[in-house]
């Protein structure tokens, strides 16, 4: 059977820019693993028994980037199956978008990871060496920027 895990890509947006490019104020957040290749990727995890999909990647995120629910808006409209082999063995990673309210807002990492970085589009797929999640984040930032 495939291991099934759950995220979020979470963005925000810098006050900072002008109206115009209201797209180059976007960044992404990005972890990166402390454990092998010490690869960056969005926060994730594994589905627990007993709760949804939608449940275990606010739960993820919370546990891996300190991020509540509460301080989080889920952007309607995107959501990203993934399929790649782990090991070996089917991988299926599902990922919604979200927004943080206030883009200050503290990141605390759990022992999972060793840093993070809030990037912009090109810098975040320079860092999410897999071309799976390069694709998505430009995705995202397609449908971002077709909601402008």
């Amino acid at each position: 059977m495939a291991v099934r895990a759950c995220g979020l890509i979470i963005f925000r947006r810098l006050q900072s820019a002008p109206p115009s490019k209201v797209t180059d104020s976007i960044e992404y957040l990005l972890l990166q693993t402390s454990y092998g290749t010490h690869h960056w990727t969005p926060p994730k995890g594994h589905v627990d028994p007993g709760e949804d999909d939608l449940q275990t990647a606010f739960r993820e995120t919370q546990e891996e980037a300190g991020l509540q629910a509460s301080q989080l808006t889920l952007i309607e409209g995107y959501k990203k199956e993934l399929h790649y082999p782990v090991r070996g063995k089917p991988k299926t990673v599902i990922y919604w978008l979200a927004e943080v309210k206030d883009c200050n807002t503290a990141i605390k990492l759990s022992e999972e990871h060793q840093a993070f970085r809030w990037l912009k589009l090109e810098d975040a797929c320079k860092f999410a060496e897999y071309e799976d999640m390069q694709a998505t984040l430009k995705e995202v930032h397609q449908f971002l920027c077709s909601k402008e």
